[in-house]
């Protein structure tokens, strides 16, 4: 791309042009089970799977869902915490060719209903008390074919697996039901474990549909930014770029942000799996002691959060005793971090951190402030690799704006969306030769750094 003001700020060796490598998702699964089989891929509590484990089993899902009738296109929807199962249920769908809905756990019946209908689900791989209590009772109403119903215990080591279901069910709301299987109703673990890993050679482009990744977006409307391979692959690869890691990395990641939120798919999910490197699952975020048992025990190093996250560990009892000094880089997304929040953190643990910008049309992230040169705290930073970024005026959107003014922020990049699916009208209405018309107001200094300041209350809502 031309030179922008903003490359001057970039940290040595990371280019304006990048040779972004053509591999898919599933492909990079591929590449770490191959390079590093006998490396941690995660740990869920008292288990620890290798990349070689997680590879079969993902092959073994892949063949499954094969037979129960998924082809290129499908669309399959995952709704589950952070789980063993979420990141197999993941790449099996999008190595079998099919298209995933990432479905927020917490979501009503209601708001089911809506999002698997304008998606059309054909499956859908849900956890066993979401079944029990929201998605059997409509199940005539939906229309997906086959449920594979996932339960927190069964990734369990012993005797945890055996304990687990007794605590949790006691828990407001429950968190584990027993679930017969039946005729369109399977069990995870035992589906995965009678299948063998002969999964059929799906040709995935770069270029087809990987994710419908719903947001209200500029309007607030629940709409389904279709997201391709390609955009997923240069956003992640972006990220471990900006972090100054290589492609096998001994990082281990925090992964309590929910992957069913773009910037825990690609911040905890995709990008540890991108570098070979190791994620610590948790399935609740808010759950602050189990967070710092898992920096503590695992001794995390990378730590993908959002504010309350680092403030909730700033103001947790005691914390001045704990040894949380393993972090070493903290990236920060989804709102403004307070400065005093910031330096706190960074005094425990000695660690830095940068925050970022990015929406659920842009896969997400689009902007960051550098890991090692000039950091502006208050900003989002500059933009990424391959990203082009300006300010346009509220009114017509067609006179850019200079550093220092307030207008419209829009971005161009390789990790915008294709568009909202089966929504042109409103495609029509964020997407502009390239741009994408974020409706955040923001200001751009001298330097390329941006600040978001607000948001834009008069954007036309166009129904598709």
């Amino acid at each position: 791309m031309e030179k922008r003001v903003w490359h001057a700020f970039y940290d040595e060796g990371i280019p304006a042009t990048f040779p972004f490598v053509e591999r898919t998702l599933p492909e990079a699964l591929d590449r770490a089970a191959a390079n590093r089989g006998d490396a941690t891929a995660l740990y869920f509590i008292n288990r620890r799977m290798t990349y070689r484990e997680l590879k079969d089993q993902v092959d073994r899902l892949a063949t499954a869902l094969a037979r129960l009738g998924v082809v290129k296109g499908t669309r399959v929807a995952i709704q589950l915490p952070n789980l063993p199962q979420t990141v197999i249920a993941y790449y099996a769908a999008l190595a079998a060719g099919a298209e995933v809905v990432m479905t927020n756990p917490l979501y009503v019946a209601r708001e089911i209903e809506y999002q698997w209908f304008d998606s059309n689900c054909e499956v859908a791989i849900l956890a066993d008390f979401i079944w029990e209590h929201r998605v059997k009772p409509i199940r005539e109403q939906l229309p997906v074919k086959h449920y594979i119903i996932a339960s927190i215990p069964e990734y369990l080591g012993f005797p945890l697996n055996l304990l687990a279901p007794l605590k949790l069910k006691r828990m407001k709301p429950p968190s584990w039901a027993r679930v017969r299987p039946g005729p369109g109703v399977h069990l995870f673990k035992k589906l995965v474990d009678s299948t063998p890993p002969d999964p059929p050679k799906v040709p995935v482009g770069l270029d087809d549909t990987a994710v419908l990744q719903y947001t209200g977006g500029t309007t607030g409307v629940s709409k389904g930014a279709v997201l391709t391979h390609r955009n997923l692959s240069v956003n992640v690869q972006s990220v471990v770029a900006w972090l100054h890691l290589s492609e096998q990395s001994d990082e281990v990641v925090l992964a309590a942000l929910p992957f069913f939120h773009v910037f825990g798919m690609t911040s905890s999910m995709n990008f540890p799996i991108w570098a070979a490197c190791t994620m610590v699952l948790l399935p609740n975020p808010r759950d602050i002691p189990a967070v710092l048992q898992a920096v503590t025990k695992r001794r995390i190093t990378l730590f993908m959060g959002v504010p309350a996250m680092f403030a909730a560990i700033n103001n947790f009892p005691g914390i001045e005793q704990v040894d949380i000094s393993c972090v070493k880089s903290c990236f920060s997304g989804s709102a403004p971090l307070p400065v005093d929040v910031l330096q706190k953190f960074e005094a425990l643990t000695g660690a830095r951190i940068v925050e970022g910008f990015g929406l659920t049309e842009t896969s997400p992230v689009t902007h960051g402030n550098p890991m090692r040169t000039v950091r502006k705290v208050g900003s989002i930073g500059i933009p990424f690799i391959e990203t082009d970024s300006k300010i346009v005026d509220l009114e017509t959107g067609t006179r850019d704006l200079p550093p220092g003014e307030d207008g419209e922020l829009v971005i161009k990049g390789p990790q915008v969306m294709r568009e909202y699916w089966n929504n042109p009208g409103e495609t029509a209405n964020v997407l502009r030769d390239g741009w994408l018309f974020t409706g955040d107001i923001a200001r751009m200094d001298a330097d390329g750094y941006f600040y978001i300041v607000g948001r834009k209350k008069d954007m036309i809502i166009v129904s598709g």
